[in-house]
Formats: C-alpha cells, sequence, structure tokens
C-alpha cells in the first residue's frame, strides 16, 4: 500500500511538471488583457491584483510589497509592486497535532473547510459570513490570531487612511505572545547561577509567506519559505509537516519562486479562482457588491485550511 502510495505521489508531481511547462510555454506568448473577469470567474488582472494587494498591506502592515529581483520581474506589474511578503510567521505545531480535530472538518470540491465554516447545515461555503459580519445576536467568530475589526469602505484606495480606526500594531508581538500563550519563566533555583538570556524563550517554526501573480490561472499563488528554531531553511519534506497530508500531493509543489529563483513550496493555483466564484456568488445572494480589492483576505482565509498551523491569519470580519 505504501508502495503504490508513493507510486502515485511520484506521477502526481510528474504530471505537475509537465503542465508548469506547458504553462510556462503559453505564458511566453499570451497577453495578460486588461477585461476583468472577477464576477464571471473569480479570477484577476494584475491591476485588479495590485488593488488587491494594496488593501492587504494597509489593513495587515505585516505584509509589504517586494520588487523582486531585476532579471525576474514581470512586466504587467508595476517594478515596487511585484508580490507581496509577510516574515517570520510562527508555526509552533505540526500538523499531525490536528489529528484529533480532523474528524471535524469537511470537503467542499477538493478543499478541506475548517469547523467553523463547515458545521453549517447548508453546502454554501459559509467563510463569507465571517467576512461579511456576524448577524445580528451571533457571537463573533473567534479563530487563530487576532480578532480584528475593520470597515472594508475605510480602505486604502479612499480617504479612509484618515479616518481609520484601525487597531495598532506597534505591539503586534506583544500582541501575539499573549494570543499565543507563551509559558512563563521558570521558577529561579535556590543558588543563583547565570542564566542564558533566550533560556525563557520559545523557539518555533517560522515561515516567509509570499504572494505572487499567476499569470496562467488569473489568480494568486502563495509560497512557503520556512526555517526551523535554530533559524535553518527547512527542506521540502519538513515544510510538508506543516501541510495537511490531503493537499501534499495533490496541491502543494516545490518550484523555483518566480521573483527569487529560489527553490520554494508553493499552493498550486488551479482551483483558486474555483473557490473565489463561489464566494462571488454568495456575495451576491446576499444582495452585496463583490469587490475585487478583497480577494485576497478571502483567498488567505481558504488557504489557512491546507497550513492550518501556521499562524497568519489573523480572524476578521468585513464590514460592507
Amino acid at each position: 500500500e505504501t508502495f503504490v502510495h508513493l507510486q502515485m505521489e511520484r506521477l502526481t508531481i510528474a504530471k505537475h511538471r509537465v503542465g508548469d511547462a506547458f504553462r510556462s510555454t503559453v505564458n511566453a506568448f499570451t497577453t495578460t488583457g486588461g477585461e476583468s473577469k472577477f464576477l464571471e470567474n473569480g479570477t484577476l488582472t494584475p491591476e485588479e491584483f495590485v488593488a488587491a494587494g494594496d488593501q492587504l498591506t494597509f489593513k495587515f502592515p505585516t505584509w509589504r510589497w517586494e520588487e523582486g529581483d531585476a532579471g525576474l520581474r514581470a512586466s504587467y506589474l508595476p517594478k515596487e509592486r511585484q508580490y507581496l511578503i509577510t516574515r517570520n510567521v510562527p508555526c509552533k505545531d505540526r500538523v499531525r497535532a490536528l489529528d484529533s480535530a480532523l474528524d471535524q472538518i469537511k470537503s467542499e470540491d477538493d478543499w478541506l473547510l475548517p469547523p467553523e465554516v463547515s458545521g453549517a447545515a447548508s453546502n454554501d461555503l459559509k467563510d463569507v459570513d465571517d467576512l461579511a459580519g456576524p448577524s445580528e445576536g451571533k457571537a463573533d467568530p473567534v479563530g487563530p490570531g487576532l480578532n480584528l475589526n475593520f470597515d472594508a469602505d475605510d480602505d486604502f484606495l479612499g480617504d479612509g487612511a484618515k479616518a481609520s480606526n484601525l487597531p495598532d500594531f506597534s505591539d503586534l508581538d506583544k500582541q501575539l505572545q499573549q494570543e499565543d500563550g507563551y509559558p512563563a519563566a521558570a521558577t529561579a533555583p535556590s543558588v543563583i547561577v547565570a542564566e542564558a538570556p533566550d533560556a525563557n524563550i520559545l523557539k518555533t517554526r517560522t515561515y516567509d509567506l509570499s504572494i505572487t501573480y499567476d499569470k496562467y490561472y488569473r489568480t494568486p499563488r502563495l509560497w512557503l519559505f520556512g526555517y526551523n528554531e535554530n533559524g535553518d531553511p527547512l527542506t521540502p519534506e519538513e515544510v510538508y509537516e506543516d501541510v495537511l497530508s490531503d493537499y501534499k500531493s495533490k496541491t502543494v509543489t516545490v518550484d523555483p519562486h518566480p521573483l527569487t529563483g529560489t527553490p520554494t513550496v508553493s499552493i498550486h493555483p488551479c482551483q483558486h479562482a474555483q473557490v473565489m466564484k463561489k464566494v462571488i456568488d454568495d456575495w451576491i445572494e446576499q444582495g452585496l457588491t463583490p469587490r475585487h480589492d478583497l480577494a485576497l483576505f478571502v483567498f488567505l482565509k481558504f488557504i489557512s485550511s491546507v497550513v492550518p498551523t501556521i499562524n497568519y491569519d489573523f480572524t476578521m470580519e468585513i464590514e460592507f
């Protein structure tokens, strides 16, 4: 059984390699086009990707734009807005620690949804309820990270920066330590001894997460570069320990990062547009106007079901 599983995994990886080679060839001979297809199929134009990135960096300053290597930059994106990155994201636990919770997770078109999403009776994607804000009389959903509320109208693209009620991010590291429940220092021994400066610091894996624009699929694509407790880069096999097993051979691959050239683990974007389209349809059913500049918030919400122990996902509600 193990042999068959390994063979199937290798076949899937080989198919990805052939597919990537084909898509690279197609990209070399096609243009991005300026007509929006966001409502029709959930894809983004480069301009819409940039607008969504500006919203993300405005609402969550831990994310920032990067230029990338000069020889790898995409001509259809601004030089200073080639890709998004957030660094030193903590990952205390391996996915195997969540085994007891996996029974509460249901699948939706090959995507595993967290319990807060899949627990409802309806088959619709309920993450949209979190993004649209809690209904009257309903408790706010609480997930990993901080509970940050903001008004979507108070955005980067308008005059919201002046009147924003955004939380103070200056002590974000302190807040994260409080949320994560870092252990207190051990009781001092009866004999006075010299302690190492970091003796009481909880060491953990960290990740640099980046988001690029995929020209072929016209969607965002997430990249994961991890470090162990000593700051050494993780191998792909070690990164896979932080990815739900259902995705390891299906949607997770190792490829050169398009803006750095470094081999990096990524979440393949083949189903991102499909997921986004379902969210758009749900917004329309609720009488809301879909906004492409909120696409990355939705994107990151769903990606959290692939890497649930990487604590980048600050639970948020967007008030329209």
